[in-house]
C-alpha cells in the first residue's frame, strides 16, 4: 500500500472505493463519515474522545448490518456482536491494555428497548462513559477473604445499529446518527461475500495501522477548526475526524466539514431534540407574540394539528398535568394569569419561572421568534423581559389591546377553551397566527373563520346564544 507515511491519500480512496462497492447511503457524507470513522479506530491513542456512530432506520433490511460488516473488515480488532454482557465487554476492553476493540453493537434496538433493563442500563452507562479517556468501572474482584475492587477501563470505540427510534438519547448525544434506508430498485452493490472481501482488505488494514503509527503525533497535536455554528458535546464528538480528515489532506478537509455541517446544522434538527426540548419549541410557537397564555389554550392548540405528536403519548393526548409536569423540569412553573377579567392557571414569559429563561437556555438561536417586534416581550432578551413586563403591566393589565366597549363584548363569551371541541378539537381552538386576517361583519379586524364568515368572538357569541335557545 502506498501513500501511507505522508498524507495518506490513496490509501483512503482505497477504503472509500472498497466500502463504497457494498455499501449504498443515501448521501456521500454517509461513506465520508463510515471511512474516517475506521481510520480512528487505528489511532485511538491520539484522541481523547472516540465518537459513537449510530446506525438506524425505519425498518429492518436497510443495509445496518452490512456497514458493520464492512466495518469489522476495517477497523482494529473488530468485535461483531448481537448479545453481550457487560462484565464480558468491559473485561475484554481491559485485556487489550492500550489497544481497545473496536464494539459493533447489531441489533442495538432489542438491547435498548422500551422496557429497560438492569442489563441494558449498565450496558448504556459503560457506552456512554467509554466515550472519553479514562473512564473506569469499579467491580469487585477475588473470593470473599481476598475480594478487592478493581478499576477497569472503559475507553474503546462503538458502533451500534438498530431500528429508529430506541437507541438511548445519551449516547446518541455522544455520537453520529448515519440515518439509513432501503435501496431504490436501481441502485446495486456488489454481492458481499465476506471471506472475498475480507482477503480484499487485509492490505487496506495494514495501511491504516502504518498510516496511524506514522502520523500519531500530528494526530496528538490536532486541533482543527470546526465549521461555524458547531461547538461543545458536537465539536467534541466531531474533533478525531475532522483531525483524520486534514492530516489526510486533499479534499478530505472539505468532505469531512461537509459532513459535520450535514449530520450537525442539517439533517434532521428534530431528531437531536429531547421530548422536553420539542414541547418547548412546541410552545413557544403556540405563545406567538402573546406575553402569557392560560393552559388550556396552550394545551388546545398543541393538539390542533392532526399529525401532532402531542396527541399521542404513548396512548393519551397531552394534557394539562403532563404540560405542567414536563415544563417545571426547565423551571417554568403555572401560576395564576389575569387575561382581560379572566383568571385561570397559565404560564407567562418573564419572570424567574417563566418560560423565556427556558427558551433562552434550551432552545437553538436560531429559532427565536420574530424579534423585529419589538413589543413582543417573548422575543427579547431574558435581561429585558422582566422590564418590559413590568412597563405592560402598569400600562395595561390585560394582554388584550381592545377598547372598552370591544372588551366588554368580549367579556360576554366564554374563552376558546371553554367550548366543547367536537371530535376532540374545535376551530375555534384554531391558533390566531394560522387564520386568514380579514375583517368580521361587526367591524372588527382580525382573523376570522372560512366557514362561518365572523370572527372568533361573534362566532362563540353565536353558539352561546344557540345553547340558550336550546
Amino acid at each position: 500500500m502506498t501513500d501511507v507515511a505522508g498524507g495518506g491519500g490513496e490509501l483512503f480512496g482505497a477504503v472509500e472505493k472498497f466500502a463504497d462497492q457494498y455499501l449504498a447511503f443515501p448521501t456521500d457524507h454517509h461513506l465520508t463519515v463510515v471511512c474516517l470513522w475506521a481510520a480512528h479506530t487505528w489511532a485511538l491513542s491520539a484522541f481523547y474522545v472516540t465518537p459513537r456512530l449510530i446506525l438506524d432506520s425505519p425498518e429492518p433490511g436497510s443495509g445496518k448490518t452490512r456497514v458493520l460488516e464492512v466495518l469489522g473488515l476495517l477497523c482494529r480488532d473488530a468485535k461483531l456482536t448481537v448479545s453481550t454482557t457487560t462484565a464480558a465487554l468491559y473485561r475484554r476492553i481491559a485485556a487489550a491494555d492500550d489497544a481497545p476493540p473496536t464494539v459493533l453493537q447489531d441489533e442495538a434496538d432489542a438491547v435498548f428497548g422500551r422496557v429497560s433493563t438492569p442489563q441494558a442500563e449498565e450496558l448504556r452507562a459503560l457506552y456512554n462513559a467509554g466515550y472519553k479517556r479514562g473512564a473506569t468501572v469499579d467491580r469487585c474482584q477475588g473470593d470473599a477473604r481476598s475480594m478487592k475492587v478493581v478499576e477497569f477501563p472503559v475507553f474503546a470505540p462503538v458502533a451500534l445499529a438498530g431500528l429508529a427510534g430506541k437507541m438511548p438519547a445519551t449516547i446518541t448525544s455522544r455520537g453520529i446518527t448515519l440515518h439509513m434506508r432501503r435501496r431504490a430498485p436501481g441502485e446495486r452493490v456488489a454481492e458481499f461475500r465476506e471471506r472475498d472481501a475480507g482477503l480484499k482488505a487485509v492490505l487496506l488494514r495494514e495501511g491504516l495501522q502504518h498510516w496511524a503509527e506514522a502520523n500519531l503525533q500530528a494526530l496528538t497535536d490536532a486541533r482543527p477548526d470546526m465549521p461555524k455554528g458547531v461547538r461543545d458535546r458536537p465539536a467534541e464528538v466531531w474533533e478525531a475526524l475532522l483531525s483524520i480528515a486534514d492530516v489526510v489532506g486533499g479534499d478530505w478537509p472539505r468532505r469531512a466539514r461537509e459532513a459535520c455541517r450535514y449530520f450537525v446544522l442539517e439533517s434532521n434538527a428534530d431528531d437531536r431534540l429531547s421530548f422536553g426540548v420539542r414541547l418547548l419549541s412546541d410552545v413557544r410557537e403556540a405563545f406567538g407574540s402573546r406575553d402569557r397564555m392560560f393552559s388550556a389554550n396552550i394545551v388546545s392548540t398543541l393538539l390542533f394539528d392532526p399529525e401532532s405528536e402531542w396527541r399521542d403519548l404513548w396512548g393519551v393526548p397531552l394534557n394539562q398535568s403532563r404540560l405542567a409536569k414536563e415544563l417545571k423540569r426547565y423551571g417554568v412553573e403555572s401560576q395564576e394569569v389575569r387575561i382581560g377579567a379572566d383568571h385561570r392557571k397559565g404560564y407567562l414569559v418573564s419572570g424567574q419561572t417563566g418560560l423565556a429563561q427556558a427558551w433562552a437556555r434550551y432552545l437553538p438561536a436560531g429559532g427565536k421568534r420574530d424579534v423585529r417586534d419589538t413589543g413582543d416581550i417573548a422575543g427579547q432578551s431574558v435581561a429585558d423581559v422582566s422590564r418590559i413586563q413590568r412597563e405592560r403591566d402598569k400600562r395595561d393589565t390585560s394582554a388584550t389591546t381592545e377598547s372598552g366597549p370591544e372588551q366588554q363584548r368580549r367579556l360576554d363569551v366564554a374563552d376558546v377553551a371553554d367550548v366543547a371541541p367536537a371530535n376532540g378539537i374545535s376551530r375555534r381552538d384554531t391558533p390566531l397566527h394560522r387564520l386568514p386576517r380579514r375583517q368580521c361583519g361587526c367591524g372588527r379586524p382580525g382573523p376570522i373563520h372560512a366557514d362561518t364568515g365572523l370572527c372568533t368572538w361573534c362566532e362563540l357569541k353565536a353558539s352561546k346564544r344557540q345553547e340558550a335557545a336550546s
